[in-house]
């Protein structure tokens, strides 16, 4: 396991755990399976797994409640699983600190993906050297804007001086916004560079991120134009 990407799958539907996990299992991944959210959080404490895949719709501990006591104790990340695309879980998810969701049914080869884009994002924050060609304040790999100071190289954020603790997607999200401070940058975009999505998504992903983020770096540092997208003000 120790050579392997260890994925934590929260699911209580025992046909859809076994299966998924197979499917899982076969493409390389290690997998512990587990079918509550309770003993979902304490396989996680155990293990420190690489990625969560965590069921919206969960006993005892829901998969919403269950993200948030992860992301309370780490910033590895999570895909929640949910039924219905329109669901208000979808969002709720996300808001808890989920970084991406998948809507089942789903395909093994979509789920795969996903687990696998979320997987470089976490493991290439990126973003660095447009940040450093950008025309914001700052020397070096630190850009400025006002109390907001974001280090590309140290891949560290501080407002008024203090740290400010970002999720990796979270730290993308701000790079890609610091690195063309003033430009608008649409939803799709923000999708294809940050959530590394070659194909359309839900760009409520995005919205919710970036509420996320402005309640970390102050409501108004991110700036909505409505039609377009979302811009960093320099």
């Amino acid at each position: 396991m120790a050579d392997q990407t260890h994925v934590l799958f929260v699911e209580d539907d025992d046909v859809i755990r076994e299966a998924t996990q197979l499917a899982l299992e076969r493409d390389g991944f290690a997998v512990t399976a587990m079918p509550d959210g309770l003993s979902g959080l304490e396989s996680f404490r155990a293990d420190r797994p690489d990625i969560a895949l965590l069921d919206v719709m969960l006993p005892g501990l829901d998969g919403v409640s269950l993200c948030r006591r992860i992301r309370d104790e780490s910033t590895v990340p999570v895909i929640m699983l949910s039924a219905r695309a329109d669901s208000i879980d979808v969002v709720l998810g996300l808001e808890a600190g989920a970084d991406d969701y998948v809507t089942k049914p789903f395909d093994g080869a979509v789920l795969v993906a996903r687990i696998r884009a979320v997987l470089r994002r976490f493991g290439h924050a990126g973003g660095g050297d447009r940040a450093e060609a950008s025309g914001a304040a700052g020397t070096g790999g630190v850009l400025t804007f006002g109390d907001l100071e974001v280090d590309t190289d140290g891949m560290e954020v501080r407002r008024d001086g203090r740290p400010v603790g970002l999720t990796p997607t979270e730290m993308r999200l701000l790079l890609e916004f610091s690195s063309a401070p003033g430009t608008v940058l649409s939803r799709d975009k923000l999708l294809e560079r940050v959530w590394d999505y070659g194909w359309g998504g839900d760009t409520r992903v995005v919205d919710v991120h970036v509420q996320r983020l402005r309640t970390k770096i102050g409501q108004d540092r991110i700036e909505t134009v409505r039609g377009f997208g979302y811009k960093l003000k320099a």
